[in-house]
């Protein structure tokens, strides 16, 4: 093995490119003192090198790791939770060969503080910057995870996803993400929002990549009931994947979730699917999208409550938080500084909440009968198509102090989050400049298939394209000439 290939040279230009990029984008909270330790155990150790051996991985702030680190979820009031347990899915990472490289900036408790709040800004780290132009938004709630990627920090991160933080980020800055079926990958030892939709998943440059990080991280937790069908349900994702596997599928478009500035780019991605050999099925009407949003909210709320108590009681003494309305009461204690942009409503909301009662149960029945059976399944089933493609997001709007997340919406996300089905966003081309992504969304469990539809139209498409650190879009020599007043004749 040459030095170039040593974990320890791998990790050493991760750093490099962390300690060059990131004082600009703020990326990164915290870089593992170990870094260079476990990189130097790996290259020593003898072991097989499998395709993420030495691998610098980054993992978001809300996911626990071993050693010296606090995992703060971007909150001063979990400064002090050092609590020096693996999660096992990074513990999984590291069994694998990944080197843990530090931690992701992220959305302050990943994104579920405030109604009005800054996609990417947390107390500790600051604001997340959007590597294509610095003033506009990275996306949450995995903003680090996906910016520290699209920049070339490290070559894969993890995020989380509740409903849109890890394939809206990863869209927005040009890279690919992937949300897995709800239960393939274990959550202990994650900061909560809501155990019906939480899961982390792989943030990376290609679906290659996804897959292998798939293959580290799938699988049975007994702490995590929720993953008790995993180990049975897990394959050989990057080996599953097939530069044919669009031949002959027939895939379903989402023109309901459609849009919002991104016609252009779809219409050239749907051309790719064609010429790869997809039979295309227009699907233009989806009624209830409304109905899924008013009872997932229901249910996060009550969630987070009970979930989140549930967590603080298992930190270690030095936190001094150990329930939401304390958690509420620090920010009141410490607005200045958490609160000084924007509020906690969706907090006080949460603990307002009963909990888990009927109402609840009741929201949640609905909002995944409406987003899975009679959603996402049924869409599958009328139209016989065995996925559903459409644009992800919209490109990066503004960085907005005065009023927030000011993003257009749009794309058929949500479904696939509130019903806990896999979603993979893949690099579609580019709006002005600025990165937008595919979706690829398909049954519970089809994460396999999934992957493979997103590697066979990345490899025929090839559409990401590397940032250019630009000030703002405005600036670019694309735009700027059009924003000057026209010559007189």
């Amino acid at each position: 093995m040459s030095t170039a290939e040593s974990a320890e040279a791998r990790t050493r230009a991760s750093l490099r490119r962390i300690e060059e990029l990131n004082p600009r984008l703020n990326a990164v909270i915290a870089v593992d003192p170990t870094a260079l330790d476990q990189a130097r155990a790996l290259d020593r150790s003898g072991r097989a090198r499998g395709p993420l051996f030495g691998m610098p991985i980054l993992i978001k702030d809300n996911i626990e790791t071993l050693g010296p680190l606090p995992t703060t979820a971007g909150s001063l009031a979990l400064a002090d939770n050092v609590t020096n347990r693996d999660a096992p899915l990074v513990a999984r990472l590291r069994g694998a060969g990944a080197v843990i490289m530090g931690k992701a900036n992220l959305s302050e408790w990943a994104n579920i503080r405030s109604s009005d709040s800054i996609s990417g800004w947390s107390a500790i780290g600051g604001q997340v910057r959007n590597p294509y132009a610095l003033n506009r938004n990275p996306c949450g709630s995995s903003s680090g995870s996906a910016v520290a990627v699209a920049s070339g920090m490290v070559p894969a991160a993890i995020g989380t996803e509740t409903d849109g933080s890890i394939t809206c980020p990863a869209a927005i800055n040009g890279i690919v993400g992937f949300k897995p079926t709800v239960g393939l990958v274990s959550r202990t030892h994650v900061v909560p929002i809501s155990h019906s939709q939480d899961t982390p998943g792989p943030m990376t440059l290609t679906v290659l990549d996804a897959a292998l990080v798939m293959n580290a991280i799938a699988g049975t937790d007994p702490a995590d009931p929720a993953t008790a069908e995993a180990d049975a349900r897990r394959v050989d994702y990057a080996g599953g994947l097939s530069t044919d596997a669009l031949r002959g599928k027939r895939i379903g478009v989402m023109r309901f979730a459609s849009g919002f500035g991104t016609d252009a780019a779809f219409e050239a991605a749907l051309d790719v699917l064609r010429a790869q050999g997809a039979e295309l099925v227009e699907i233009r009407e989806f009624p209830g999208r409304q109905e899924i949003g008013r009872n997932e909210i229901v249910v996060l709320l009550a969630e987070l409550k009970h979930d989140l108590n549930l967590y603080f009681a298992t930190l270690p003494p030095a936190v001094r938080t150990r329930t939401l309305a304390q958690l509420i009461a620090f920010n009141q204690a410490n607005a200045a500084v958490e609160m000084p942009l924007f509020t906690q409503d969706l907090f006080e909301q949460a603990e307002a909440t009963p909990g888990l009662d009927e109402a609840y149960r009741r929201a949640r029945e609905t909002s995944f009968r409406l987003a899975g059976p009679e959603g996402i399944d049924r869409l599958l089933r009328e139209h016989n198509v065995v996925a559903l493609v459409g644009p992800t997001r919209p490109a990066a709007w503004l960085i907005d102090a005065v009023h927030g997340d000011q993003s257009p919406g749009g794309g058929g996300g949500s479904l696939a989050a509130v019903a806990g089905y896999p979603h993979l966003t893949v690099p579609m081309g580019e709006v002005r400049g600025l990165p937008v992504g595919l979706s690829f969304i398909g049954p519970k469990w089809s994460d396999a298939l999934v992957l493979s539809l997103g590697y066979s139209y990345e490899q025929a498409s090839r559409k990401r394209f590397a940032p250019r650190f630009l000030p703002s879009i405005e600036d670019s020599d694309e735009v700027a000439p059009h924003l000057r007043p026209a010559a007189r004749r």
